[in-house]
C-alpha cells in the first residue's frame, strides 16, 4: 500500500475513531449526528490522545484535592466575591460588546453573562484595574490559564453539551449562589449543587448542563486549568492552548484586544443571522425536508472537507 492510501485510508478511519471514542466516552451523550458535525469534533484525535495520557483518571469530577495550589483561591473566596459582586453591581459581567465570542455564544441567550479576568496570555487590561486582588492570587497560579466571573439569573439553564478541548479542565468557585439544589451543573448526568466558598473540579469534555430553577442569579469564579500531562505532551499542550488562547482572545470593554477566531465569528455571525433566519422558516414550512436535508448536507460537507484535504 502506498504512503498516499495509507494516508487517505487512514485520516478518516481515525477521524471516525476519534468521533466514537468520544461519543462513548461516559453515560451521558450528544445525537451521534450532532457530534460528528458539531466543530468539537476537530479536537477529537487530539482530545483522545489528552485523555490516553493525562495523569488525573477519565472520569466526569476530578479530584479537587489533587490541585492542592488550587486552596488559595477556596481560602480567599470572600475577597474574590467582593469584588465580582461590585463587578455585577456596576453591569461589567455582561454579554460580550459586539456578539464576537465563538466559545460561549450560545450561552447570551439563556441570559449567562460573563467578565474575564486573565485570558491565556495574561490579565485583560479591565480586569486589572476594576478588580485587582482577584488578578493578583491568579497570578500566582501558573496552572490557571483562564478565568471569568460567570453568572447564571434564577430560572434559566444551559442545554448539554460539550466543550470542544481536553487540554484543560473545569474549576469552579461558588462566590454568590442560591446555596439550593435547585442550581446545579450535571456532568455526565451526575449534579453538582453550588455553594458559597466551595469549590469543584470537572473535566468539561463530558456531557453537561445546567439548571438553575432557584429565583436567585448564581456568580460563581470560573477557571481553565492546564490538565496534567508527562513532559513532552505537557509542552506540545501548552503551545496548542496557547495559540487557541490567543486566537480566541475576548474583551470586557472596548479597545481591548479580540483574538482573530472571535473576530471572525462576530463578522459570521451577523451575516448568519439574516441566513438563520431564512433556515428556521424553511423549518417551519417544511419540517420533513429540513429533516431530510440537514444529514445529507452534513455529509456532503464532510465529504468535500476530506477532498480538500486529501487534495
Amino acid at each position: 500500500m502506498s504512503v498516499a492510501l495509507l494516508f487517505k485510508v487512514g485520516l478518516p478511519c481515525l477521524f471516525i475513531a476519534s468521533v466514537l471514542f468520544v461519543h462513548f466516552r461516559g453515560q451521558a451523550r450528544l445525537p451521534l449526528l450532532r457530534q460528528t458535525f458539531n466543530y468539537s469534533a476537530l479536537f477529537t484525535p487530539y482530545n483522545s490522545l489528552m485523555y490516553l495520557f493525562s495523569s488525573t483518571p477519565s472520569r466526569p469530577y476530578v479530584e479537587r484535592r489533587d490541585f492542592p495550589e488550587l486552596d488559595l483561591l477556596r481560602d480567599n473566596w470572600q475577597t474574590i466575591r467582593e469584588e465580582a459582586l461590585a463587578l455585577f453591581d456596576e453591569g461589567y459581567i455582561r454579554a460580550a460588546l459586539h456578539d464576537n465570542e465563538a466559545g460561549f455564544g450560545s450561552f447570551f441567550k439563556k441570559g449567562w453573562k460573563r467578565f474575564y479576568l486573565t485570558w491565556y496570555d495574561g490579565p485583560l487590561p479591565s480586569a486589572r484595574t476594576l478588580c485587582p486582588n482577584t488578578v493578583e492570587l491568579l497570578g500566582r497560579l501558573p496552572c490557571v490559564k483562564g478565568a471569568m466571573f460567570a453568572l447564571l439569573p434564577g430560572g434559566s439553564h444551559l442545554n448539554p453539551h460539550r466543550d470542544p478541548f481536553a487540554g484543560s479542565l473545569r474549576y469552579h468557585l461558588g462566590l454568590a449562589t442560591p446555596n439550593s439544589d435547585a442550581c446545579r451543573i450535571y456532568v455526565d448526568g451526575r449534579p453538582y449543587a453550588w455553594r458559597d466558598g466551595e469549590d469543584v473540579m470537572f473535566d468539561e469534555t463530558y456531557v453537561h448542563w445546567v439548571r438553575n430553577e432557584s429565583e436567585v442569579t448564581r456568580v460563581i469564579l470560573f477557571c481553565d486549568i492546564e490538565r496534567p500531562l508527562p513532559t513532552p505532551l505537557r509542552q506540545i499542550n501548552r503551545w496548542v492552548s496557547g495559540t487557541l488562547g490567543r486566537a480566541t482572545a475576548p474583551q470586557n470593554v472596548e479597545g481591548e484586544r479580540v483574538g482573530a477566531i472571535n473576530r471572525a465569528y462576530g463578522t459570521f455571525k451577523r451575516g448568519g443571522d439574516r441566513i438563520g433566519a431564512q433556515i428556521k422558516r424553511f423549518k417551519r414550512r417544511f419540517p420533513w425536508a429540513y429533516k431530510v436535508l440537514k444529514p445529507v448536507l452534513a455529509v456532503l460537507l464532510l465529504v468535500l472537507l476530506y477532498r480538500w484535504i486529501v487534495g
